[in-house]
């Protein structure tokens, strides 16, 4: 009988990668809870209908990639490819957003089918923000310093880049689109096949074609500054004012719009040249439209999502997980022969009481050979227990040191507490 292996693309994360993923994800966590941002946690499942009214039904998204199926009771469901309309339905249906602000964060699977590569996968993991019902370019910008701020802790700032763009009201926004298509379809037989396609239904994302020549032929394309309305315009200056008063560096991207439809004004992206194509590793915008068009009040929002195995990936290239980060336990704990294995497990349960937040493994194999196969797991502590005639309970005790040094258990809790505290 053959093995059962995982669906391609949706892959294990092994204990030895666990702990960075800790890592990062208490990181992403402390920093929010500094911004005063509250989780929120969402089904993995959603109506259709969601997807396609918030993504855009002719996104490659709903058209090649998400994850559809029909249930028992032939109610059409998806996986969530991504956070944002998850989070504005469940904000919307327990009446969390009109008339209030909001500033929610969620973390955990979305599904997408493509093509597997390094960075990119079926099932990955996203960290998303939303900030509801606050209009003025304050809130994109605190959303940009979180992200900025995020950096810094993770040791990584020197590695990305903040580009940004705005795209304008929906009515200046379609004014540019009729503008693009018209230059784009003098252009037409040039342009790559992605790109025709998307000619008629999606035109914006063209500016974000990585096919060369379509490049040449954008460089002469009207510019969506020149079409922004005049509030999208202040907001934007004033955006970037409050990131030059803040000391984030940044570069304007005329060229840069997000693959979902609900986009406006503000549009950001994170990127780096450490991950080859895979550069981009936290974007986010604008999207004041989106509680309307999928039933609500009118609501004015913002926020941003970041591929955790992106971000990980970045680590590890950049070398700035700490080495603390990997360890899993703080004193491997064994007996010197068996009659004492149960003294052991109690002295542990002691020690786990007495010294908070110590981590300790008991030895519960074989007892051959114990110190050696103790330093074997790269422990940071070793204690022996063994049982002397004369003394009674005896602890040898390692240290980042060769030598052994005799305690007894009162001895070891101090000595644990003052290493450990």
């Amino acid at each position: 009988m053959s093995k059962i292996k995982a669906i391609r693309g949706m892959n294990d994360i092994l204990p030895d990668q666990t702990p960075v993923w800790q890592y990062l994800e208490n990181t992403v966590k402390t920093v929010l809870g500094g911004y005063g941002y509250s989780e929120i946690r969402m089904p993995i499942v959603e109506q259709t209908d969601l997807f396609k009214r918030s993504i855009g039904e002719v996104t490659d998204i709903v058209e090649k990639e998400m994850y559809t199926f029909d249930d028992r009771n032939g109610e059409s469901l998806t996986l969530r490819p991504e956070g944002t309309a998850c989070c504005v339905r469940a904000g919307e249906e327990h009446g969390m957003l009109y008339n209030q602000a909001q500033r929610l964060w969620y973390q955990g699977p979305m599904f997408r089918y493509e093509k597997p590569q390094k960075g990119r996968y079926r099932q990955f993991h996203q960290v998303g923000v939303e900030a509801f019902g606050m209009a003025g370019p304050d809130i994109d910008a605190e959303l940009i310093l979180i992200s900025a701020a995020l950096w810094r802790e993770l040791g990584m700032s020197d590695a990305v880049v903040l580009q940004l763009n705005s795209l304008g009201s929906n009515q200046a926004r379609a004014e540019y689109k009729d503008a693009l298509v018209a230059y784009l379809n003098q252009h037409f037989d040039r342009l790559d096949e992605d790109s025709q396609r998307r000619l008629e239904s999606n035109p914006l994302r063209i500016l974000d074609s990585k096919n060369e020549q379509t490049r040449e032929i954008l460089e002469n394309a009207p510019v969506l500054s020149e079409y922004l309305d005049e509030e999208s315009r202040q907001d934007f200056e004033q955006l970037c004012a409050v990131l030059d008063a803040a000391g984030i560096r940044y570069e304007v991207n005329p060229y840069l719009v997000r693959g979902l439809d609900y986009y406006c004004k503000t549009v950001f992206e994170w990127v780096t040249d450490k991950l080859g194509a895979q550069g981009t590793v936290c974007a986010g915008g604008r999207y004041d439209g989106l509680v309307k068009q999928l039933g609500g009040k009118p609501t004015p929002a913002v926020g941003f999502a970041m591929g955790i195995e992106r971000l990980i990936l970045l680590l590890e290239t950049l070398e700035v997980v700490p080495a603390t980060v990997r360890q899993t336990f703080d004193l491997y704990l064994a007996a010197e022969h068996k009659g004492i294995q149960s003294d052991v497990m109690l002295l542990a349960e002691r020690l786990r009481r007495e010294v908070p937040g110590l981590r300790v493994r008991v030895h519960c194999a074989g007892l051959k050979n114990i110190a050696n196969k103790a330093k074997q797991t790269g422990a940071p502590a070793i204690a022996l227990l063994r049982s002397d005639a004369d003394k009674g309970a005896l602890l040898s005790l390692w240290h980042d040191e060769e030598t052994a040094y005799d305690l007894s258990p009162e001895q070891l809790v101090a000595e644990l507490t003052r290493i450990f505290a």
